[in-house]
């Protein structure tokens, strides 16, 4: 396999403007070449802006859900026919789910691919400590090659030559890409989840990420993160799969089922992993996409799959869709709720009525009530798993369930909250319709696309 040219743009902590700045590298570059966008970590959002920006869907890279040789074959498969592929990070370059190793950082995802690392860093009131940080995250681990940095709003060029003649003095080896100035225009809208996702606001945020793409044109070195990008061979070996038996060497479980599932897509319901749907139709479905809030019924389907999103902020809207409402009442296929979808099958969002399939309600509250990676444990079969069977997901979410009449739950929660006492997977008693608060990634739990499939 030819050298696949790919660089990890990593933040020294959150908010240094990662999702801007890599957003508008990966526009900037677009114009000339073919750019595979990635995000690393359990992440939605952010790998909307990458898709509008280079036009191909961004995939995520996770080192809690994925083993190694299953982070190199994701990343295979959709870098194998592009030109260069763009990795953003997730907080700070070394951040995961425990002080003492890396599982779950971008640390750990360049570490899989030998990928080389540009920084971004907020440069705010920095120069010579700004040589400090770069020295003392290179030095930590010898294995992550960082290359480059950014500097994100600088004061101007003065502040931009002190910082440039610090870093060369004390990290000479280090390439300076370039920096870029304050700007509130480069700010992004946020909110309790993250940024405000692209399908809510299409026109006004594709405007932002082409003026993104315009800032990153004009202040930083895009031919120098070319040439990174081609510094490091790609480890193509096998030598992280050689101890797993040929069975367990896929992605995820096969068992193949023609079946049509309905996908609920549109400003409310967009928080899938793109390669869930990968999974599905290797297991044989095909995808029929349709919107809950704007579309007057269901699409004549097998499977209904209802992902996250902001169902909350959209439910007097939905409440009064009452055509699909009725629609999917009437369904009698296989249903599946996934957080905010969990939250659109209840009787209610804060009082305003909902699809009444599941006998609870859902409130939000002002704190988060659920932010982690999850081990579970299916403990029935159900729509997205098997008996017995372990997974990893994560969950997000500012919501909760009461008023819980459903006795019936599909998966414990080993690490994580779930919906109450350490449970999570409301499932009906004909096993039909599960909501969960869980999110799955179909390498996390591998069954999670063969069980959708399936018959009941």
């Amino acid at each position: 396999m030819k050298n696949l040219r790919r660089v990890v743009l990593a933040g020294t902590s959150s908010m240094v403007g990662k999702t801007t700045i890599s957003t508008g590298i990966m526009k900037a570059l677009s114009k000339k070449y073919n750019i595979q966008p990635y995000k690393i970590g359990p992440d939605y959002i952010d790998p909307t802006y990458h898709t509008s920006a280079t036009g191909n869907r961004s995939r995520n890279l996770d080192s809690f859900f994925m083993e190694n040789y299953q982070i190199k074959e994701l990343f295979k498969r959709n870098s194998k026919n592009k030109d260069i592929s763009i990795i953003e990070g997730v907080r700070g370059l070394y951040e995961g789910i425990s002080p003492y190793n890396d599982v779950g950082s971008t640390a750990s995802v360049s570490k899989s691919l030998n990928t080389p690392v540009i920084l971004i860093m907020d440069a705010r009131s920095l120069t010579r400590s700004a040589a400090a940080v770069i020295k003392g995250f290179k030095s930590f681990d010898e294995n992550v090659d960082i290359q480059g940095v950014i500097f994100n709003k600088i004061r101007g060029e003065k502040h931009y030559k002190k910082l440039k003649d610090a870093v060369n003095y004390y990290v000479p080896d280090i390439e300076i890409i370039g920096a870029i100035p304050r700007d509130e225009k480069l700010e992004v809208s946020q909110r309790h989840l993250g940024l405000v996702p692209t399908p809510e606001n299409r026109d006004n945020l594709n405007k932002n990420i082409d003026m993104w793409g315009h800032v990153v044109e004009e202040y930083l070195d895009l031919d120098k993160i070319v040439e990174i990008s081609e510094n490091n061979e790609f480890n193509n070996d096998n030598e992280a799969i050689e101890s797993i038996d040929d069975e367990n060497r896929t992605l995820w479980n096969i068992h193949k089922n023609k079946c049509t599932i309905g996908v609920a897509y549109d400003e409310v319901f967009n928080f899938y992993y793109w390669d869930n749907f990968d999974a599905l139709e290797e297991n044989g479905a095909k995808l029929k996409f349709f919107s809950p809030l704007n579309d007057e019924c269901i699409p004549n389907c097998d499977v209904l799959y209802f992902g996250g999103g902001y169902p909350e902020i959209f439910a007097n809207e939905l409440n009064k869709n009452k055509s699909m409402i009725e629609s999917i009442r009437n369904f009698d296929g296989k249903i599946y709720g996934e957080c905010g979808g969990l939250m659109y099958l209840t009787n209610s969002i804060n009082g305003i009525e909902m699809l009444k399939v599941l006998n609870c309600d859902s409130i939000m509250t002002e704190n988060v009530q659920g932010l982690s990676y999850v081990r579970g444990t299916f403990m029935h079969n159900c729509p997205t798993g098997k008996k017995e069977c372990e997974f990893k997901a994560h969950e997000f979410h500012y919501s909760k369930l009461i008023n819980i009449k459903e006795k019936l739950f599909a998966y414990k929660i080993n690490r994580g909250r779930g919906i109450i006492n350490n449970m999570d997977g409301i499932l009906s008693n004909d096993g039909r319709v599960l909501g969960g608060y869980a999110h799955q990634h179909c390498v996390g739990n591998p069954y999670f696309a063969s069980s959708l499939v399936e018959d009941l």
